[in-house]
């Protein structure tokens, strides 16, 4: 059964993180990704797999919200540039899409495997 307590924790890790780990663009951003889902699979233990799965959900959440506040200050930035950058920014729209989901899946995928560690270490 999913933790939500844990996976909310280790989404709130990944998202403190992650703005703070903008000073060091990439290595910040790995950071985050590790160091929250290592904390969610701490908080829910009960074996490696469990410590997968609550880390899966906390750095694919995080994945999300970074991929959507990429969207969000790609379209301001359209908005702001009237017509001509609404269509750019229109255009752009499914390049930000395949980067929001490749955040999301590399994220994802690197917390997993810190919440696999973390419920190890909890064991």
């Amino acid at each position: 059964m999913t933790d939500w307590r844990a996976v909310f924790i280790g989404f709130l890790v990944v998202t403190v993180f992650g703005i703070i780990g903008l000073v060091v663009p990439g290595i910040g951003q790995l950071a985050a990704g590790l160091i929250g889902g290592f904390v969610a699979g701490y908080m829910a233990g009960g074996g490696l797999g469990s410590g997968f799965w609550h880390g899966l959900l906390a750095g694919s959440l995080g994945g999300i919200i970074g991929g959507l506040l990429i969207g969000v200050a790609v379209g301001l930035a359209g908005i702001a540039l009237g017509p001509l950058g609404g269509a750019i920014a229109g255009t752009a729209g499914l390049g930000i899409f395949a980067l929001a989901v490749a955040i999301s899946l590399f994220m994802a995928l690197e917390s997993a495997v810190a919440g696999t560690v973390g419920a190890a270490v909890r064991t």
